[in-house]
């Protein structure tokens, strides 16, 4: 294994943690069964759109995480065939 493979596969590992955290990090968008009994949330208009802004970042994060993820895969793929 070259010294490029080795970087590209540790950036793999790494966009592919990063990407699982920053999806467990994010709310889920369901409501769930209680919402739909008690009629939903109590919460303020101040805290619903914090919440907005927070998601909407980490949603670009992970988009941008996920690209990162898929570029570094076909650069590994196109030089593996390459050096074939």
């Amino acid at each position: 294994m070259s010294t490029p493979e080795i970087v590209a596969g540790v950036l793999l590992i790494i966009a592919g943690l990063i990407i699982i955290m920053v999806v467990m990090a994010q709310e889920s968008k369901e409501q769930g069964l209680t919402s739909a009994i008690g009629g939903g949330s109590n919460e303020s208009f101040y805290e619903k759109n914090t919440g907005r802004t927070r998601d909407a970042k980490l949603s670009k994060f992970t988009r941008n995480a996920a690209i990162v993820l898929f570029l570094v895969t076909l650069a590994v793929n196109i030089f593996a065939n390459v050096k074939k």
